[in-house]
């Protein structure tokens, strides 16, 4: 068990080589998705609506889609009004306020690792997107699950209290409502997918030596 420890040591103070300080660097680019692309998107079909309603959840703002003559968040809204939904305000999110400064500082700590890493500060790094992506996830469920147990019992129309689905498709009513992730998740994920590419490159080093 203590040599294990000393090895385990022993690889944490190893020094990033140039190849995982590269994708390191490619890490970060993937990163600057969330802060240009949505992180998940809503779809709404219905007969009344064939071409669907779509929501679009970025990590500092809601927003519809544009149509001819339509938001699609208001058009939502007054949808939810209807069944005795709270409507969507972007003011309900603390998420916006501190989210893009979380990602940021992701990939500030990235850049170190460029600079200054050790295997230690990638494991960390690796730990903290976890970290914020479980965190993200549970948060979005519970917000999703809040939204549709808190009706209104005075609603024109009365649906049971249901959850908007948080991954795939789900029928709520007339509705039937899809859910996945969008190009700001897809960059998260593969920003977080390079880091464990830039460990394994480094740690394979270490043990052919």
């Amino acid at each position: 068990m203590e040599r294990i420890i000393q090895k385990w040591e022993k690889l944490q103070d190893t020094p990033l080589n140039l190849k995982s300080r590269l994708v390191i660097f490619i890490s970060v680019i993937f990163l600057l998705a969330v802060f240009f692309f949505p992180l998940w998107r809503m779809q709404f079909f219905a007969t009344f609506y064939p071409d669907g309603l779509k929501l679009y959840i970025y990590s500092y703002k809601l927003e519809g889609g544009k149509t001819a003559g339509r938001d699609d968040l208001r058009e939502i809204n007054t949808l939810n009004h209807y069944i005795g939904m709270k409507p969507l305000s972007q003011s309900d999110f603390a998420e916006f306020t501190y989210l893009p400064f979380v990602f940021g500082a992701l990939g500030l700590l990235a850049l170190r690792a460029v600079v200054l890493g050790k295997i230690s500060t990638l494991v960390d790094l690796i730990v903290m997107y976890l970290y914020v992506g479980i965190f993200s996830i549970l948060d979005f469920y519970n917000k999703l699950y809040t939204y549709g147990h808190n009706l209104a019992p005075d609603a024109p129309i009365k649906v049971q209290p249901f959850t908007p689905p948080l991954l795939g498709k789900k029928l709520i009513a007339q509705f039937t409502v899809y859910s996945y992730p969008d190009l700001g998740s897809i960059g998260l994920l593969l920003s977080l997918l390079t880091l464990v590419v830039a460990l394994i490159l480094t740690s394979k080093e270490v043990k052919t030596e």
